[in-house]
């Protein structure tokens, strides 16, 4: 099977390339590298902006059968304070590449979409059909990709399964910017640098590793799942401060975190139910919290 990922290079979408390209798939990498790096030389590179009008004449050359869309701005706070960059990126990127699915006669688009379409959930975890209620600029872009996608499904068929990525972690994750925790607690814990809990650390998120994320992906780009939303998460909620003692633990060093004030907008708990998941995908998590820090610390030590 031919299938085009887009930010392939990033830190899930070459996760992705690789599974795909062990499953002996055909896979090409559009990425404009600006955050991301190429590392599978048997998958063929274009290093462009989703933006990008070329966009089109290339996936219609390609002519992938599926495409995984995984290309995005992903910093909330940078879609606050430019939402315009936001949505150009997020939506009129998404539009584009939806658009050379079509026009390419691609079957189905494969879609990451994030637990900020969610809002503040009444419910926890949240059911995979459960209301939107996007509360920054970065989630009502990402939930514009569903209103395209399904749209684009109703008008010409295109097949689309989107997947609702909760806390993500694992190898490759940097822990620059607007980073995943697990990789700024293990960055700065085996650096010895200080690290922060912020209120009294009774948050929790919803943690699930990079490779279980990759399984959900190659599992939609088959028949299955076709015009659903599924939660790839575990519906564990962990606090912030069980997450720093586990960090630590898989490090080798202390657990003395710094507390510092709660930030103003952090949800208090975030959770998913991926129950769908099981029954659409045949999808299941395969590693624990516990497991997959072990292999996340192992990397970032170059084990």
């Amino acid at each position: 099977m031919r299938v085009l990922v887009t930010g392939g290079a990033g830190f899930i979408g070459s996760t992705l390339v690789d599974r795909l390209v062990r499953d002996r798939h055909e896979v090409t990498v559009l990425d404009d590298l600006s955050s991301g790096r190429n590392r599978n030389p048997e998958a063929r590179l274009d290093v462009m902006d989703v933006r990008d009008p070329a966009v089109g004449p290339l996936v219609e050359t390609l002519r992938p059968e599926v495409v995984c869309h995984l290309a995005a701005q992903i910093s909330v706070r940078k879609s606050v304070a430019d939402p315009v960059l936001d949505a150009r990126l997020n939506v009129e990127g998404t539009v584009n590449v939806i658009e050379a699915a079509r026009r390419a006669g691609a079957r189905k688009v494969v879609y990451a979409s994030s637990v900020a379409v969610y809002g503040r959930p009444p419910i926890i975890p949240v059911p995979a059909g459960a209301a939107t209620d996007p509360r920054s600029p970065y989630a009502a872009s990402k939930l514009s990709g569903e209103i395209y996608l399904s749209a684009y499904a109703g008008l010409y068929g295109l097949e689309y399964t989107t997947l609702v990525l909760s806390n993500v972690y694992g190898p490759r994750q940097s822990p620059e910017g607007e980073a995943g925790v697990v990789s700024i607690f293990t960055d700065a814990l085996l650096s010895g640098r200080r690290t922060v809990v912020y209120g009294d650390g009774s948050q929790t998120r919803d943690y699930v590793f990079v490779d279980d994320v990759v399984d959900g992906f190659a599992r939609a780009c088959g028949p299955e799942g076709n015009g659903r939303r599924f939660n790839l998460g575990t519906g564990v909620q962990t606090t912030d401060r069980r997450l720093h003692t586990l960090v630590a633990a898989a490090a080798g060093v202390p657990d003395e975190p710094d507390f510092e004030p709660a930030r103003l907008g952090d949800l208090p708990a975030m959770a998913v139910d991926p129950a769908p998941a099981f029954e659409g995908l045949g999808w299941r998590p395969a590693f624990d919290l516990a497991a997959g820090l072990k292999a996340t610390v192992a990397w970032a030590m170059g084990a």
